[in-house]
């Protein structure tokens, strides 16, 4: 085996934690876990192409299922953000918002 790393294997892993931790910010991060599924795919295909040239493949398989569970929290996150929209509206979760940011505003105030 050779000492040749398959490309972008830290992109991917960092990208996919990212993705995993940041997903509660109404599903945003979803394109981070996309873009390291789909950077995972194309190294694993260079990996099949020459299986003794590249000796990081456990990297990109393991950045590949935390994508995979960025993907999934992303879509849970996005689902319930879309049923808590269609259920009480959006005024309805606008004016709850505005409230509590007065009652903030008023109880930590100048």
């Amino acid at each position: 085996m050779h000492g040749n790393k398959l490309p972008h294997s830290r992109l991917i892993y960092i990208l996919a934690i990212l993705s995993c931790v940041l997903f509660c910010f109404s599903g945003l991060s979803i394109i981070l876990a996309i873009i390291a599924f789909i950077l995972a795919k194309k190294s694993e295909q260079i990996y099949k192409q020459n299986l003794e040239a590249y000796n990081n493949i456990k990297t990109i398989q393991k950045g590949k299922f935390i994508a995979i569970v960025g993907i999934v929290l992303n879509i849970i996150v996005i689902g319930i953000t879309i049923w808590t929209l269609a259920t009480i509206g959006w005024d309805a979760w606008s004016e709850e918002f505005l409230r509590r940011w007065n009652e903030g505003l008023q109880n930590n105030g100048p």
